[in-house]
């Protein structure tokens, strides 16, 4: 198995890097924050790598973070759910994010991603609630789904897309001590206006 992958950044594309080392270029598949950060980094790389082979394919994975990659390889363990749309998950919510959400039985979080429908969020809160026990005394205090959906669903009926509004509602959460929904749809608004 290869852990890592520390090289130059030759060249990205949509989800993916292709990372020189010693003359070799190793194409790895990258959610997209992953792919933001080593776009921004630029240089020397390193991404922490899952190979997963399959009978007519071998493909590199890559993720900015151990944690990340342990999310990887706990979906791709789950009925249902193969690698592609392990990656939009990844893409979509970060490690406390899903966590939350399944511990919350949140399927409104989980079939926002690209290729989870209800029934997917139901096997995937059945079959990883369990495994997100134990990583629950490391997730931040305080973040609430509910709270965070609702203040998406506001801003989503106030014209933003559901994007902006996820991010929005994401940057601002952590930086709020004990917020209400108004707090967040007040704060998550002045970031949408500092950003247009």
């Amino acid at each position: 198995m290869i852990d890592h992958l520390s090289g130059e950044l030759a060249s990205t594309g949509d989800r993916w890097v292709v990372i020189d080392i010693g003359g070799v270029g190793y194409r790895v598949q990258v959610p997209e924050p992953a792919l933001q950060d080593l776009a921004a980094a630029g240089g020397r790389v390193m991404v922490h790598t899952c190979m997963v082979v399959r009978d007519d394919n071998i493909q590199l994975y890559g993720f900015s973070h151990p944690r990340e990659r342990e999310l990887f390889t706990i979906l791709i363990g789950v009925t249902g759910i193969g690698p592609q749309t392990a990656m939009n998950i990844l893409s979509r919510l970060s490690f406390e994010d899903f966590a939350i959400a399944i511990l919350n039985d949140d399927e409104r979080a989980l079939t926002r991603v690209p290729g989870i429908g209800p029934k997917g969020a139901k096997r995937l809160i059945l079959e990883l609630k369990d495994k997100m026990k134990k990583h629950a005394a490391t997730l931040p205090d305080g973040r609430s789904p509910a709270l965070a959906g609702d203040a998406v669903s506001a801003l989503v009926s106030l014209g933003f897309s559901e994007r902006e509004a996820d991010e929005a509602v994401g940057a601002v959460l952590p930086t709020l001590a004990d917020p209400t929904v108004q707090d967040l749809i007040r704060a998550s608004l002045a970031r949408l206006r500092e950003r247009s």
